[in-house]
């Protein structure tokens, strides 16, 4: 019986580094996570334990310190290049790499007047940058980047009504409620010729500030979401004009659910109507889950 191997590789997981930029007075940090993967043009490792081929996970973990020392880290993404570059430049029989970054959200201290510290930071787990590059032998790297864990609430400009009514149907419409959900949003890059000269930084905020302008809307009057499919439909499409390089983008949203009260059970007076407030009830589970991947048609890719 033939067997055959349909795919395969290996590398190390979970590296961890911290860059420090010390030129001049204002200092700068990035703290990531790495994880490096080959796939080798042989597969005598796997079949015979022949190991002459292997470049050892250990190896790869030294080579994301040597190179973080040697290049710097700009970005995620342009240290991600130099990385799946140097795996295939350097090791003919390396038919592709991946690497896979992340990177932890420390933040500029200030002091109460709003001047920046030189040299301080703070961690602020607003959300997680991530990035991917996968490279093979045509050198040409394929770049996806993203954020985990951006999580947004709106306590008005929300509904969601007019969904199908059967003997399965227990929830009521619900012309005005609370929007709650946690953004993880991929993109893809397209038609990339000049890698290093993106700044990826840049584009990743303007994809942040595009979700969160997206759902918000205007700060004194908001804007209307009649459902978490159209407001993601509506991010996706925003992103893509307003970035030209982008050829997808794909965003899950589950909703965070905050169920009113029932206050009718108690028999005190302050707290019928009204009241001060609305209180709710946060569950976490189980919530809907809404995911889409919006791309460019062939004609607008040609255009």
């Amino acid at each position: 019986m033939e067997y055959v191997i349909v795919d395969k590789e290996y590398g190390k997981a979970g590296v961890k580094l911290l860059f420090a930029s010390k030129v001049g007075k204002k200092h700068s940090i990035k703290e990531l996570e790495v994880e490096t993967s080959l796939t080798l043009a042989s597969e005598k490792d796997y079949k015979y334990g022949d190991n002459s081929d292997i470049i050892a996970t250990d190896s790869q973990k030294n080579t994301v310190y040597v190179l973080a020392k040697q290049f710097g880290v700009e970005s995620l993404e342009k240290f991600g290049i130099i990385l799946a570059n140097h795996f295939i430049t350097k090791y003919p029989w390396v038919l592709r790499a991946r690497v896979a970054l992340s990177q932890t959200p420390w933040k500029r201290i200030q002091d109460p007047e709003g001047v920046e510290h030189n040299h301080a930071f703070f961690n602020s787990p607003s959300s997680t940058r991530i990035a991917e590059v996968i490279m093979d032998r045509t050198r040409v790297p394929k770049v996806r980047s993203g954020i985990r864990g951006l999580t947004v609430i709106k306590t008005t400009q929300s509904a969601f009504v007019n969904f199908v009514s059967d003997e399965y149907r227990t929830l009521p419409d619900a012309e005005d409620r609370i929007f709650s959900t946690i953004v993880t949003a991929d993109w893809s890059y397209a038609n990339i010729s000049n890698c290093f000269g993106y700044s990826w930084i840049s584009l990743y905020c303007t994809v942040e500030s595009t979700i969160i302008d997206v759902f918000a809307g205007p700060a004194y009057n908001g804007v209307y979401s009649p459902s978490v499919q159209n407001t993601q439909y509506e991010a996706q499409k925003s992103i893509m004009k307003k970035i030209p390089q982008i050829s997808s983008v794909k965003i899950s949203m589950p909703n965070r659910h905050y169920f009113p009260v029932d206050f009718t059970r108690f028999n005190i007076p302050e707290v019928q109507g009204e009241g001060a407030g609305q209180v709710l009830m946060p569950v976490d589970k189980p919530s809907g889950m809404i995911t889409s991947n919006l791309a460019r048609s062939a004609l607008t890719s040609k255009l």
